[in-house]
């Protein structure tokens, strides 16, 4: 999972940030151990252990760069009833788990009113989950969005579902590199509207 923040805040946020990670990623196991599917279990990643989900490089990269990742929550399809569409679920857990705690900050915002650096704490987590849901909504390999895709397009246009999973990784790191040396960033001009829009909806910011 990427994203993108200022240093500073990163710094000042990083506990903020690797929760949001590691309950992105359970999410992801919880489902799929739920569907049948007990991979993730037994490979211990069924916890909210940070040192299960981390991935040791993209944890340094959300300190030193802007941008990160965990591990990926291995699945075996083998396991699924219906492997097309557990794995959209699977898939949507991650983001959902997100929103979910960022529904959470939004709602102890609106219950508590203004408390300073409190308050300030709750909207930074509100914002993180909602832009790491968003995020990995977005519909390009490896992000979460890109397996729901597949999902909803293998049958009608598996040539394209190829396509994106050959190439769909460069793509993404090409966007997010572009918007790092330009501060000019194509992935921020379509997350904003959701980002605004869900900031509004849970906290009215």
């Amino acid at each position: 999972m990427i994203f993108r923040l200022p240093p500073e805040v990163i710094v000042m946020l990083l506990p903020v940030l690797l929760f949001a990670l590691v309950f992105h990623e359970y999410s992801h196991a919880w489902v799929a151990n739920k569907l049948g599917d007990p991979t993730a279990k037994y490979a211990g990643r069924l916890t909210l252990n940070p040192m299960a989900h981390l991935d040791m490089f993209g944890t340094l990269m959300i300190l030193f760069v802007g941008f990160g990742w965990a591990k990926p929550v291995p699945v075996d399809t083998g396991y699924l009833a219906d492997p097309r569409k557990d794995m959209m679920k699977i898939a949507f857990a991650g983001p959902a788990s997100n929103l979910f705690l960022a529904l959470l900050g939004g709602t102890i915002i609106r219950a508590t009113g203004y408390m300073g650096a409190l308050t300030s704490m709750l909207m930074m987590f509100t914002q993180i989950n909602i832009m790491l849901a968003v995020f990995n909504m977005i519909p390009i390999p490896p992000l979460d969005g890109s397996q729901i895709f597949s999902g909803l397009m293998i049958q009608r246009n598996p040539d394209l579902v190829h396509k994106l999973r050959i190439h769909g990784p460069q793509i993404l790191m090409g966007l997010i590199l572009f918007g790092m040396f330009t501060n000019i960033s194509p992935i921020w001009w379509v997350m904003s509207p959701f980002v605004n829009f869900f900031m509004f909806l849970f906290a009215g910011m």
